[in-house]
Order: C-alpha cells, then sequence, then structure tokens
C-alpha cells in the first residue's frame, strides 16, 4: 500500500497528535496515580504522591531539606512518595529532582489532645536520665538516616503488626502530667504482654535496644528510607541484620519504657518524617 501523502491527515488532527505528549508532560505531575501504595494524604503526618512521570531511568528525588525520597514504579509512571512532617506548615511545599522542582500544598489538619498519667520520672529527668535520653537519640538519629537499597517492592499496603484495638491515634497532642510535650508519632495498638509482633514487609532488622522513653525498641529497614519502628516491647527475638518476610514473628508487646500499660507503639518512617501507619493499611 503506497504511503499517504502529508495532506492526507487533517491539519487540526495532526496537531492534537502532536500536542499529547506535551499535554501528557504538562499534567504528569497533576494527580497521584492509583497503585497499592499509601493513600495520598497532603497533611502534616500524612503522604504525599507526586507523580513524576514516565522516564528510561528512575529519577532522583529529595526535600527541600535535601533528604532523600522514595521513588517507585516504572519507566511508564515513576512516583516519589514523600513523607510530612507534623510539624510541616500548611501551604505550599515540594521536592527536586535532576530536572524539576515539584511542587504540591499541605492542608492544615487539627488533632485531637490526650491527657496521660505516667512515671514522674519520665517527665521530670534526672540529669542522668536526660543524659541517657540524649545519647539515645543521637544514636536514634543515625538509625532514622538509614536509606537503603534494593528499593522495597511496589505493592507497600502493610498488614497490621499484631491484632487489638487502636487505642491511642497518630497525631494526638499529648500531655503528660499536665506537662505538653511532642505529638504521638506512631499508633498504639492494644494488647497483652507476650503477644507475638509480625512484620508487616519484607525487611531487615537495623537495631535492637532498650530505650528510657520508648523501652524495648526495633527498627525495620524495608528500603529506600522506608523504615518501621516497634516500641515497649517485652521480647526482642531477632538481632542486627535478620532479614525478615511478610509474616515473620521478631518481637513481643510489653509495657517497657514510658507507658500506661501494655501496647505496641507502631510507627512509620519516610525520608526521615514518621507518618500515619494508617494510610498504609
Amino acid at each position: 500500500m503506497p504511503a499517504l501523502p502529508p495532506t492526507a491527515f487533517p491539519r487540526r488532527t495532526l496537531l492534537q497528535a502532536l500536542a499529547l505528549p506535551l499535554l501528557a508532560a504538562r499534567t504528569a505531575w497533576a494527580a497521584p496515580p492509583a497503585g497499592p501504595w499509601p493513600q495520598d494524604r497532603r497533611v502534616p503526618g500524612g503522604v504525599a504522591r507526586l507523580s513524576l512521570g514516565p522516564g528510561p531511568e528512575r529519577p532522583v528525588a529529595h526535600t527541600a531539606d535535601g533528604v532523600p525520597v522514595l521513588v517507585l514504579g516504572d519507566a511508564i509512571e515513576w512516583t516519589a512518595l514523600v513523607g510530612i512532617p507534623l510539624a510541616a506548615p500548611a501551604g505550599e511545599a515540594h521536592i527536586a529532582t535532576q530536572a524539576a522542582r515539584i511542587p504540591y500544598r499541605i492542608t492544615p489538619k487539627k488533632y485531637s489532645e490526650q491527657r496521660l498519667t505516667v512515671a514522674p520520672r519520665t517527665v521530670d529527668l534526672s540529669p542522668e536520665d536526660n543524659a541517657r535520653y540524649e545519647r539515645e537519640r543521637a544514636h536514634q538519629q543515625q538509625v532514622m538516616a538509614t536509606f537503603s537499597t534494593p528499593l522495597p517492592p511496589d505493592d507497600l499496603r502493610m498488614r497490621q503488626p499484631v491484632p487489638g484495638r487502636r487505642s491511642s491515634s497518630f497525631g494526638l497532642r499529648r500531655v503528660f502530667n499536665g506537662q505538653p510535650r511532642n505529638p504521638h508519632s506512631g499508633m498504639d495498638i492494644a494488647a497483652a504482654t507476650g503477644t507475638p509482633i509480625a512484620a508487616p514487609l519484607p525487611g531487615r532488622v537495623i537495631d535492637v535496644g532498650d530505650y528510657f522513653f520508648n523501652g524495648g525498641t526495633v527498627w525495620l529497614d524495608h528500603g529506600g528510607g522506608l523504615l518501621t519502628l516497634y516500641c515497649h516491647l517485652s521480647r526482642m527475638d531477632c538481632q542486627m541484620g535478620d532479614v525478615l518476610r511478610t509474616g515473620d514473628v521478631f518481637c513481643q508487646v510489653g509495657a517497657t519504657g514510658r507507658v500506661t500499660g501494655p501496647h505496641l507503639h507502631w510507627g512509620v518512617m519516610l525520608n526521615r518524617t514518621m507518618v500515619d501507619p494508617a494510610l498504609f493499611l
């Protein structure tokens, strides 16, 4: 069949065909794609799913502070998953890739207040306890800076690590013994001491310790700056470097550290930012 002359295509059709790639590029960041990733919730303590469009190679993205951002997807569509700090102000924010600055907007969210009564020594710290806390905080900051490969699988839907009622929600403004403290940065799940805790995703154990506030603690690294935290444990049946599959039991619920009773404090971290675990369930 002979080739058609250029005039065989109407001018309007030709212009539309040429415009499609430009339109796709212009709207690539407008809406997050569907997929088995955390909910898109652009509030303090939430997650922003930002489309980076197509490309032959995975883009490298960073927050405005230079912290690496998890990017998943494929050459057809890359997506950045950005953790938003609880202290982030409402308004414009952005991440950056090698080629562009990608803006998004944080909407305000008001969290409730929770008043708790705990042992006085865990609120008004002695010089010795404060020195211990400062040492532990420096160590934890090193753990939280982990950004490893391989990256996690595209399916980031997590299983709840222990059955039970959510006894305290993420983001609560906490008042201990009448004194305001940092907001609650995880999900508390009520369960009896000794209840087994299972990995919500494949991961590697990167920290096991007994800390002043958190008590028995384990951190799991799932790759790409996605970490999970387990606190107030009665037992840690794992050690540094252990590789876990989804559903592997690695610790037990307890009431260690600053607590009012046995429960699991479960945290999820993205780009060194604690985010609401419920967005991953």
